[in-house]
């Protein structure tokens, strides 16, 4: 079976493996630790030159201490902190009606994104405009990865409407789940 259990023998169920980083995301994480590295041998140069001139000094020239626009150093956080996908991503939830138009935005919203299995989830108001998105998601799928990059979004998972709160009382069917079934 796939989802872990035992399928009668004496097999305890694992963990499934985690994928080993490859491609865009083994070449991430070595920028990012050679950018750590770099920064960890300028830093400790720059306290030795401070240490051989007595001290903190201010000069005419730029250092790391100078004050960054808004924007460069918010900049400068994701990309240290590897938030690129996430911050695009969220950049595309804002622009929604515009990437798929008034009509689907009205009736359709992305909900949130899973960055290790890059599923965008996307629920409905209704389950016809459900079906009507499962259609359009490999058109969607390739316009977001052309707004994004290559791989960005490999699937959209569609939800349907959530459905009215379950009541339970006196007359209710064993096992049953209630008005629940006929939704989603």
């Amino acid at each position: 079976m796939t989802d872990g259990m035992t399928d009668g023998m004496d097999q305890p169920a694992g963990p499934s493996p985690v994928p080993e980083p490859s491609g865009v995301d083994l070449a991430r994480v070595a920028l990012r630790a050679a950018k750590e590295q770099a920064r960890a041998r300028g830093a400790a140069a720059q306290q030795k030159k401070q240490a051989r001139r007595g001290g903190l000094r201010s000069g005419a020239r730029a250092d790391g201490r100078d004050p960054l626009p808004l924007g460069a150093a918010i900049n400068r956080l994701i990309t240290e902190r590897g938030w690129e996908a996430p911050a695009a991503v969220g950049g595309v939830m804002g622009r929604w009606p515009q990437m798929v138009g008034p009509e689907v935005a009205q009736h359709c919203e992305p909900q949130r994104y899973d960055e290790d299995a890059r599923v965008l989830t996307v629920r409905c108001d209704s389950t016809a405009w459900a079906t009507q998105l499962r259609l359009l998601a490999p058109q969607l799928v390739a316009r977001l990865n052309a707004d994004l990059g290559h791989g960005t979004v490999k699937m959209i998972k569609v939800l349907g409407p959530g459905g009215p709160a379950r009541r339970y009382g006196a007359l209710r069917s064993p096992g049953s789940t209630g008005p629940g079934d006929t939704y989603g």
